[in-house]
């Protein structure tokens, strides 16, 4: 039998920590091993129990959510632990921050409670994940960034255009699943793909896919 994915919740309000912690348990592929109420706490119990996905608020005392990932990615032991990171505000600060610190997810916690619960699952197996409102600010952000004329031209140096296709499809925020159906392939060859984008970018995850298909030009705002 699979074991359940390991959650630990950090929220600096109880009742939102407890009702997390209920959710979760209401299935059972998940379980929460902890509760955290600050960031600080949030490190220390990462370090000692080694969640699989940690649930994180992005305001937090004693150490935001935000440094508290960064603590979390940057620690050897803990670097694979994945963040899942938690907000009421949609700001892109949080959302660039969050990404730069090594989060795997960004949903607002207004997401219905299944699309949490998936978007936990999605995380635990490696992905990154993006609210669709997170990418709409992601790509309102580099629209209104100035653009050189050559804007990085050689970053896609070696990508092949299957490569490319895929590149944009993971930009507009479509799932394997969804992007296999879209070019009629397997969802294994799919992931291949996926794997051979990451190791040519020398990118961490999908997050950082979708910032660098924004960033080289590939994908802009009118491809939405």
């Amino acid at each position: 039998m699979t074991e359940p994915i390991r959650v630990l919740v950090a929220d600096d309000q109880a009742l939102l920590r407890g009702s997390f912690r209920a959710l979760i348990e209401t299935t059972s592929d998940l379980t929460a091993v902890g509760e955290a109420a600050t960031g600080a706490e949030a490190v220390e119990l990462a370090r000692a129990l080694r969640p699989d996905v940690v649930l994180m608020d992005v305001r937090m005392p004693r150490l935001d959510g935000i440094e508290a990932t960064r603590r979390i990615h940057q620690a050897a032991d803990t670097a694979d632990v994945r963040v899942l990171m938690l907000t009421m505000f949609d700001v892109d600060a949080h959302v660039f921050a969050a990404l730069r610190a090594g989060a795997a997810g960004f949903l607002l916690k207004d997401t219905p409670p299944a699309d949490l619960l998936d978007a936990i699952r999605v995380v635990a197996a490696g992905e990154a994940l993006l609210a669709p409102t997170v990418t709409r600010r992601l790509i309102a952000e580099f629209a209104r960034q100035p653009r050189t004329a050559n804007p990085l031209p050689r970053v896609l140096d070696g990508v092949t255009d299957r490569e490319r296709q895929v590149l944009t499809l993971v930009a507009r925020g479509l799932s394997n699943t969804e992007i296999a159906d879209h070019l009629h392939l397997s969802l294994a060859t799919v992931k291949t793909y996926i794997g051979r984008l990451l190791t040519k970018l020398l990118a961490r995850d999908r997050a950082q896919l979708v910032i660098i298909a924004y960033e080289s030009g590939l994908v802009g705002p009118a491809a939405q």
